[in-house]
């Protein structure tokens, strides 16, 4: 007896729905019947057996992280698996230590989506940042996955105004009504820096940066004093020439930030918290649900980084369905 999973046979290649080995619990792990499991970029990364943390075995199960249920009826949030396992299958293998609380009231498609890119917006600002109650808030690239996120999350912990700045698309135009107090298409303006700054009504406390390159460089000669700007995400590039003065006349803090790194406790924490806020419809995500039939698929559109609704694998679906998590409690 196996289980159907999202399997990759060789680096680099797409993953392909087949069978695969039933998990065995073991000792500090438990099986989990996974509900749901995004796809992100990392998971692609992964898959090309150059990711820093070593290549995964072959043939492996794709899949960084995922919602479902342990055997004494939890549901579970997860963002590690124990090889070759992955979260892209009906059943998988996690540690004890690995799971975290879900929220009541929100969606299993949902939960998923809000895991490691909606933690990684949430911990970028309430934990690498230090966000103050008040301050003026950028996020560079606010239609990706993360950027849509921070948006919101900025607002729920207290941003007096925040700024989305992306290429222009009509996913931005969009972020108005999801907290944005302004958006700025980076594209059509000449002086970007100038751009952000009236934008932001001044300087610009936090930037949440998944893009990197020139528009990071706008963003730093936009920033107030004592100002911290996260870095995330390289869509954008990945080196710029940085000038001292521009980092020295404002005492800018730049900062990294990996969302694999603050202990379990914080990350428990703020996972809870954000799938309680989605709960209450204060923070909304765009997902597209697809079986694992349709898995090579997903993983092609996810490689050409088209944007729009974010993508998850539900394992026991056999076909397509698109939805969009509704602005209302308990949605």
């Amino acid at each position: 007896m196996g289980v159907r999973a999202a399997v990759l046979h060789e680096y680099g290649a797409t993953p392909r729905c087949g069978d695969f080995s039933e998990p065995a619990e073991t000792a500090g792990d438990l099986v989990v019947e996974v509900a749901a499991a995004a796809l992100h970029h990392v998971d692609l990364h992964k898959a090309t057996g150059t990711f820093y943390m070593g290549p995964p075995p072959l043939p492996s199960v794709v899949g960084t992280d995922g919602v479902g249920r342990v055997p004494d009826g939890r549901r579970v949030y997860f963002d590690r698996s124990v090889a070759p396992y992955g979260s892209m299958c009906e059943r998988t293998l996690v540690p004890q230590d690995a799971v975290l609380e879900v929220a009541e009231g929100v969606d299993d498609v949902v939960a998923a989506a809000l895991g490691n890119t909606g933690l990684a917006a949430w911990l970028a600002l309430s934990r690498r940042a230090g966000l103050r109650e008040g301050e003026t808030v950028l996020v560079l690239g606010a239609t990706g996955a993360v950027g849509g996120i921070a948006v919101q999350a900025a607002k729920v912990l207290g941003a007096g105004r925040v700024v989305a700045a992306a290429l222009a698309d009509p996913a931005l135009d969009r972020l108005g009504n999801r907290g944005a107090d302004a958006i700025v298409p980076i594209d059509e303006r000449a002086d970007l820096t100038e751009a952000l700054r009236d934008a932001a009504g001044g300087g610009v406390d936090v930037t949440i940066d998944t893009l990197w390159g020139e528009p990071a460089l706008a963003a730093m000669g936009a920033a107030a004093r004592f100002a911290r700007h996260v870095q995330i995400g390289n869509l954008a590039g990945g080196e710029i020439v940085l000038p001292a003065t521009l980092v020295r006349s404002a005492s800018l803090d730049v900062q990294g930030f990996n969302v694999g790194y603050p202990p379990v406790e914080v990350r428990r924490e703020g996972y809870l918290r954000l799938t309680e806020h989605a709960a209450r419809g204060d923070i909304v995500v765009d997902v597209e649900a697809v079986g694992l039939d349709d898995v090579a698929d997903a993983w092609k559109r996810q490689r050409r980084a088209a944007g729009g609704a974010k993508l998850v694998i539900v394992p026991h679906r056999r076909s397509s369905a698109a939805h969009e998590h509704k602005e209302s409690p308990g949605a």
